[in-house]
């Protein structure tokens, strides 16, 4: 479709959505779906307006260059216009383009993050602990709710494992680009030799599912339930409040052990299974949409080697698109984390507007 046309589209249905909520025949669901719309359509068609604007003035001043009776002093005036409206239009067309794309329908979404420690032992888990410290940061810093689901620590501060959940404006669509593994390079403590080792921790980000997008029957999941215990072993709860559920169709587990209450473990196992099968459902529509295309930057494959953390040289590479910032400390602060989410999320609309023009 023609960038005219959609403007036109866009302008119309916006004018259609106002004049709906304007009236009193509206019921209290379709003024939440409407209003929500409109939320979405609204700063698109700001900008198609700020384009219609910028082309009706580059119209009246070339008509106003072919006028004859026009005196060559407002001439010399009127092509200095011009040269001013020419690419400033080219940026507002282009910045209208990108607000057009189609959105990845979870980008609104809240998520579900997970980190596992991956190769590289105790280091691997202090690795996993710093991640999961630098998207909380993160998190606060972009005004999101961060709230713990469960950690498993391995005594000395590391995490083999840690689940959170984190709600927000925009959560998914800023943090769906961070699944994959994840590369450190440092010198741990206890190396008395000053050798770097290379270890590794694995990132999840799912987009959180509701009760209405994926159907759970009881008849599909077993529950066990056990006493929860902490680092080495040892007994936390003197009540079984754990959770195990097993989603038997796809072998998915999940446990919960955090809540004192059996009840509230349950409900937040329930949410991660949700998620990991909604997530799995998503990867299996991706990777026959990916088949046809090149694009690698979206692929959320958890096995690709996504960015290293190299310490000695305070760097941090992504290597999707070959970015690397000489910012670390920043960076594991989640100061400087939006740098490197902000160019990948460049590189994949520029990914879409060349398969928009192929």
């Amino acid at each position: 479709m023609s960038l005219e046309k959609n403007i036109s589209r866009l302008l119309s249905r916006k004018d259609e959505i106002e004049k709906k909520l304007a009236s009193s025949l509206v019921n209290a669901s379709e003024l939440m779906t409407l209003s929500k719309e409109l939320s979405e359509i609204r700063p698109v068609a700001e900008q198609a307006n700020k384009v219609n604007e910028l082309r009706v003035e580059l119209s009246e001043a070339q008509m106003l260059l072919k006028d004859p009776s026009v005196d060559a002093d407002m001439k010399s005036l009127v092509e200095d216009e011009i040269l001013e409206i020419k690419p400033k239009l080219i940026d507002e067309e282009h910045l209208l383009k990108v607000l057009l794309l189609p959105r990845d329908k979870d980008d609104s979404r809240n998520a579900i993050l997970e980190i596992r420690a991956g190769t590289g032992g105790e280091e691997a888990a202090l690795f996993g602990a710093d991640l999961f410290g630098m998207y909380q940061k993160f998190a606060s810093q972009q005004g999101w709710r961060f709230e713990i689901m469960e950690i498993s620590e391995t005594g000395i501060g590391g995490y083999k494992e840690a689940t959170a959940s984190i709600s927000g404006q925009e959560v998914f669509a800023k943090l769906k680009f961070e699944s994959g593994v994840h590369r450190v390079q440092r010198v741990p403590d206890t190396e008395t030799g000053g050798r770097i080792h290379t270890s590794a921790a694995t990132v999840a980000v799912l987009p959180e599912a509701e009760e209405v997008d994926i159907e759970i029957r009881e008849s599909d999941i077993r529950i066990d339930i056990f006493r929860s215990s902490g680092p080495g072993g040892q007994s936390v709860n003197t009540t079984d409040s754990a959770v195990r559920i097993s989603h038997i169709p796809t072998g998915i587990v999940v446990s919960q052990q955090d809540e004192k209450s059996q009840h509230k473990n349950r409900a937040k196992a329930m949410k991660i299974l949700r998620s990991r099968l909604y997530d799995a459902e998503r990867a299996r529509q991706n990777s026959e949409r990916a088949a046809s295309r090149k694009g690698q930057v979206g692929s959320g494959d958890r096995s690709e080697r996504i960015r290293t953390y190299n310490f000695p040289q305070g760097r941090v590479t992504d290597h999707r698109i070959n970015l690397t910032l000489y910012k670390l400390d920043k960076i594991l602060m989640g100061e400087s984390l939006n740098e490197i989410i902000e160019a990948l999320l460049t590189e994949e609309q520029v990914e879409k507007l060349a398969e928009g023009q192929s």
